[in-house]
């Protein structure tokens, strides 16, 4: 009976704590709302944020002359940047930290090779396609999707601490040369839509992300973060994936070392991450982890110690063994 009435008092602690975290986000959403419709005071940008933000003087496209190639423009309330339409040299722009809804302007600077707009009131990254933009950073606005990210050159995208639920809007035909994604601290479910041929780099930590899709496509893929997640099968990785090394599982939901097993089907990967899941309490954690991963240098950021290679190889073959006499004896009652 004891136990029961521990059990019962943990449960309504975990509902009085849900019920908190429910409250405390139904607060920060109609906090947010209010915002999004709270009217801005007009701050266009103007020809004095102009002189103090520009540098870098360069020459141009056909060499016969000079202009300024780099713009910033952080923090100063900017709700409308139409005078940079003008201004058709630059390369590298900053306008972080402004209260930005509109890049439209952006369109005419056909050499933009940087650009960063974090900490603004976007609610799209979509954009006019720009032949040589390579970087960009949208991170911590309000974008709710990847719908419109069409930029062939572009190598580095950073979305991270939006609203986005889904990947499925990516432009993936258009995007050849991303090598870099980062969609941290959104609220995707899935990873379906992010199939990416060229991508190197992934980092979805911190995510509601419960199953894995569509990572077949990720060939050239070394790196994969998905902390801070809600998985608990281990299904979705595949041998196609044959370029990764890293890959980041810590704080998730995995309770049994035989969804690590389904690691196997990765021919590169040296270095995993599973802290803070249920599996990683098991016994003798690491040694079973290294049985089913043999090739595996590093667990939870610490190499492998020569004893442990050791001990996991006298396990691995005594199972083999055994798997193998299990294996006979059937053979034989079957021919009896």
């Amino acid at each position: 009976m004891k136990m029961v009435d521990e059990e019962q008092d943990g449960g309504y602690d975990v509902l009085e704590q849900e019920g908190e975290e429910e409250e405390d986000e139904g607060e920060k959403a109609l906090l947010e709302q209010e915002e999004e419709e709270q009217v801005l005071v007009p701050c266009p940008l103007t020809e004095e944020n102009l002189k103090e933000g520009l540098s870098l003087l360069c020459k141009t496209g056909n060499g016969l002359a000079h202009a300024y190639v780099k713009f910033e423009a952080k923090e100063k309330h900017l709700t409308d940047i139409s005078l940079l339409q003008r201004y058709i040299h630059l390369r590298y722009v900053d306008l972080s930290e402004n209260k930005l809804r509109d890049l439209s302007p952006l369109s005419s600077l056909t050499h933009l090779l940087w650009l960063k707009v974090d900490g603004n009131l976007l609610t799209s990254a979509c954009m006019q396609e720009l032949p040589y933009l390579q970087i960009i950073s949208f991170a911590h606005n309000r974008i709710k999707d990847m719908e419109g990210i069409s930029h062939p050159r572009l190598v580095n995208l950073s979305l991270k601490g939006n609203k986005i639920k889904t990947a499925l809007g990516l432009s993936q035909g258009q995007l050849f040369s991303l090598h870099i994604l980062e969609l941290r601290g959104n609220k995707l479910e899935s990873t379906a839509g992010l199939n990416l041929p060229k991508l190197k780099n992934l980092y979805l930590a911190q995510n509601a992300i419960s199953s894995l899709e569509g990572l077949e496509g990720l060939g050239q893929l070394t790196t994969l973060h998905l902390r801070d997640n809600q998985l608990e099968t281990l299904d979705g990785f595949c041998s196609t994936m044959k370029c990764l090394q890293y890959l980041n599982l810590r704080n998730n939901g995995i309770n049994s070392l035989q969804e690590v097993a389904k690691l196997q089907v990765l021919p590169m990967l040296r270095a995993l991450v599973l802290l803070d899941n249920p599996c990683s309490d098991e016994a003798d954690y690491r040694v079973e982890v290294l049985v089913l991963l043999p090739h595996l240098e590093r667990l939870d950021k610490e190499f492998f110690e020569e004893d442990e290679r050791a001990e996991a190889k006298k396990i691995r073959q005594q199972r083999q063994e055994e798997e193998q006499e299990m294996e006979g004896s059937a053979d034989s009652d079957m021919t009896e």
